[in-house]
Parts: C-alpha cells; sequence; structure tokens
C-alpha cells in the first residue's frame, strides 16, 4: 500500500521517540503535508543548499535531516536569507522536511551506539542512562584489546568520512587505551561525568580550547581520558546507514537513500 508522510512519521516515532529528545532540541515535522504520498526518502546529515538541491533533483518526497533546520527561533523566512529559501523550495516542489536529532543520538542504533560499534567495543553502555536499557547520552566500552592512542586515532579516521579538519589528539601517542566513552556531535558538556573520567579516552567533536585544556590539565594531575577530537559532521553520517536499513525495513515500498554529501563546514587546512 501506498505510504503517507503520516505513516513514516509513525515509523520515525517508533524508531527515535521525540520524548528522548533535549529540552532545547527541535525534533520533527518542519514542512509536509501528512497526507502527501511518500515514494522516496533522502537522508542527510545537514539541511542545506546542496543536500536539499540533491533531494529536489531525485524527486525526494521526504528529506530526514540529523540537524533541525530551524533549531533557534526565527522571526523571518523571507527568501533572501538561507533557511527561508530552502523552506519555500521545499514548500513549492512538495517535498518534506522532518529532523530526528538528540531522540536519535540516545537510542539502540542511535548515533553514539553506532561508533561504538563501528570501532568494536564491547559492553557498550550510556554515559549517562537514560529511561530504558541501553538508551542515553554518549557510549562507554572496552576495546576488544588494549591498543595505543595513536592506532586508536588512525582506527577512527579509517572509519569516519574524510574531512578538511581531521582529527586531533591530545595525549601521548603510544599511551594504552583499553576503556573508551564517546559522545558524536558536540560532547564538551560531559567531559565531567564519572564513566568518562573513568575512560582512557573519550572521542567527541567540537571541543573548544578551555574546556579540553582543563580537561587535559586535570588528567595530567589526577587522573582522566586522553581526548580525540573529531568531524561532529563526520561522527554523525555513521548513523545515516543504520537509520536508513531500518526505514527499509519498517516501509516496503519506500526507496530510502543516503546523501554522500560532505556537509561539513571546513574546505581546507594549512598546517603550520
Amino acid at each position: 500500500m501506498p505510504q503517507t508522510l503520516a505513516d513514516v512519521l509513525d515509523v520515525i516515532e517508533r524508531l527515535w521517540p521525540q520524548a528522548g529528545a533535549e529540552g532545547w532540541d527541535a525534533p520533527g515535522v518542519v514542512v509536509g503535508d501528512p497526507a502527501a504520498q511518500v515514494t522516496r526518502v533522502r537522508l542527510v546529515v545537514d539541511a542545506v543548499a546542496a543536500t536539499i538541491d540533491e533531494a529536489l533533483e531525485t524527486k525526494t518526497d521526504l528529506v530526514l535531516s540529523h540537524h533541525p533546520l530551524l533549531l533557534r527561533g526565527v522571526s523571518s523566512v523571507a527568501e533572501d536569507r538561507y533557511k527561508g529559501l530552502l523552506v519555500a523550495r521545499l514548500i513549492r516542489a512538495g517535498c518534506a522536511l522532518v529532523t530526528a536529532h538528540t531522540n536519535a543520538d540516545v537510542v539502540p542504533d542511535g548515533v553514539s551506539d553506532v561508533i561504538a560499534q563501528r570501532i568494536g567495543l564491547s559492553g557498550i553502555r550510556p554515559i549517562v542512562a537514560g529511561a530504558t536499557d541501553r538508551s542515553g547520552v554518549g557510549r562507554v566500552g572496552t576495546l576488544p584489546e588494549p591498543t595505543g592512542l595513536g592506532a586508536l586515532a588512525r582506527r577512527i579516521a579509517d572509519i569516519l568520512p574524510p574531512t578538511a579538519s581531521g582529527i586531533r589528539v591530545s595525549g601521548e601517542f603510544a599511551q594504552p587505551v583499553t576503556t573508551v566513552s564517546l559522545c558524536g556531535g558536540a560532547g564538551d558538556a560531559y567531559l565531567r561525568e564519572p564513566a568518562v573520567l573513568a575512560s582512557d579516552v573519550y572521542i567527541t567533536s567540537d571541543l573548544r580550547h578551555h574546556p579540553a585544556s582543563e580537561a587535559r590539565e586535570q588528567a595530567l594531575l589526577g587522573g582522566g581520558p586522553a581526548l580525540i577530537d573529531v568531524s561532529h559532521w563526520a561522527s554523525e553520517w555513521l548513523w545515516l546507514d543504520v537509520a536508513a536499513r531500518q526505514l527499509r525495513a519498517a516501509l516496503p515500498g519506500v526507496e530510502v537513500t543516503i546523501s554522500e554529501l560532505r556537509t561539513d563546514p571546513w574546505d581546507f587546512a594549512i598546517m603550520q
């Protein structure tokens, strides 16, 4: 039977319940008619001009974006502003836009869970426990065997799609690593969590100077994790493949594809 946007929204809610989203977040429908038919779904990390161009060129009915387009309040959707232009183009094309953000971070097989699985961690559990088993913010687990910090960073580089910013590491190249904590996307808010402080390394994105410096200084004084900082976009892009498989299983007859466009905002880096 043909699937409507309402049908797809029911599946999205079952996979990534909005109740799991942070209070500041804005997941859900941005534009779209619940009664409209959906035959093609495109998964993206960011709803930006390039990914919307790609979706409309392929006659996509629904873009499922990880990052909300309208996360913060706007006072205008005039088309001389990029958000207004994207909303107008989607409406004119009859293409819906739905986001699954922090509600997709915390679930089993969510953003952080996927990274932990790809690294090969065992005994995976949340950094901050959620309402149900295996749900919650971030993940902690154990490597199959101890490895050096540099070797782990190299493994992560092989797993993630390449970006101009690459991977930054704070710690000794050869220091041993067994317990790994991680948070897909920006995770410096969890640097002081007990599970992070007890791990050998913490992997996340968007680490700012002062939180990173203070964490490393405290680690040198009284113990704490080394740090691996990866691209925000790259850390979340891995989840799209798993999400697409889940949607295909739940929505037979609907074509579900993934955008491979790099929407990391940085284009090149100059090494000094």
